[in-house]
């Protein structure tokens, strides 16, 4: 059954319109800080099985819970280990996913069968004042169709979801562009399971030690395997196109498509390099600004699909600090197809 999906602008009045929907059961797409998500009263089971249907989401891919602040934990979590309160002290509000013991009022959906649960505390005024006026914890994934780019505008949430949901709230372009950093702080050692805006350096400097970073980062998940954190996933973050990463310099990039101009590729590229390279183009930032291209990656993403695109070779970022994040997303846009030059 088809919904009537309504973009709104992001005023008192849709917010409270918002709110209604999420305490009635209802999904709700709204900007954060990083992407637009979809969201859902994180205590109404039935409200978040509407997620995984309105997104085609596999059911084992857990949900980031989002509150405004530690107050609203309770039930949520079951504990507050003392690494989750040094990292809520030094990012929170902000980019950081924080993975807690699960307490007995988050929805078992969120959690894909896990005893754990992610909890983030947004810091975009719209967000946060969503959860203010439903009184809501809401659990809230990327607001696109499973597998495609997340989106960072009202646009391409509605491009993906129209007649999935019933409100969109379009508060413009996000400030970050990539998902927040998803942490655990369960068991010995934190984990790194997702990279984000807050780095690997960040999260060690704040704990004051050494952060394990989870293979499924920069590496394929053997089939089958369990996942802790959303984005971890095989293919994901994904355009049509075939993408493939090209790691090297700019002259060995534009030799290989050179070579392989038969296939009439396109390219993924930094800013000011289209003009050289002679085929369809699109630049997704400064070449070793990992801020600049973590803000366009999405969107570059989704503008290969809007240009038809069918082959497509990307320059490769660099794979540490901010760069971390926008690496981890593109080999998954390439399926782990990396060619070292």
């Amino acid at each position: 059954m088809s919904i009537d999906t309504e973009v709104r602008p992001a005023d008192a009045e849709s917010i409270a319109r918002a709110a209604e929907l999420l305490r009635q059961g209802e999904l709700v797409a709204m900007p954060t800080e990083t992407v637009y998500g979809i969201a859902a009263d994180a205590r109404n089971g039935e409200a978040v099985s509407k997620i995984f249907v309105a997104k085609g989401r596999p059911q084992d891919n857990p949900l980031i819970v989002h509150v405004t602040g530690p107050e609203m934990l309770h039930g949520l979590v079951s504990e507050v280990p003392e690494r989750a309160q040094l990292l809520m002290a030094a990012f929170c509000p902000g980019p950081l996913t924080i993975i807690m013991p699960r307490g007995p009022e988050v929805a078992a959906e969120c959690c894909a069968g896990l005893d754990t649960v992610g909890i983030r505390m947004p810091s975009h005024p719209v967000a946060r004042a969503v959860i203010e006026a439903s009184g809501c914890a809401f659990a809230a994934p990327s607001a696109n169709l499973s597998g495609k780019p997340s989106p960072t505008n009202a646009q391409d949430v509605f491009t993906d979801m129209d007649g999935r949901l019933p409100l969109i709230l379009d508060g413009g372009e996000c400030d970050w562009g990539v998902e927040s950093t998803v942490v655990s702080v369960v068991g010995e050692k934190p984990t790194l399971f997702r990279p984000g805006h807050i780095t690997l350096e960040d999260l060690e400097r704040a704990l004051g030690e050494e952060v394990e970073v989870s293979k499924a980062i920069l590496e394929k998940l053997p089939e089958g395997a369990v996942v802790r954190s959303p984005g971890m996933k095989y293919k994901h973050y994904a355009p049509k196109a075939d993408v493939t990463l090209l790691d090297g310099t700019f002259e060995q990039f534009k030799a290989y498509v050179d070579a392989h101009a038969a296939e009439n590729p396109s390219c993924l590229c930094f800013t000011g390099e289209a003009e050289k390279l002679g085929v369809p183009c699109v630049e997704y930032g400064r070449e070793g600004d990992g801020a600049d291209q973590a803000k366009h990656i999405f969107r570059s993403l989704r503008a290969l699909d809007e240009q038809g695109d069918a082959v497509v070779y990307a320059r490769c970022p660099q794979k540490d600090g901010l760069s971390m994040a926008v690496y981890n997303r593109l080999i998954r846009a390439a399926a782990f197809r990396v060619i070292k030059l």
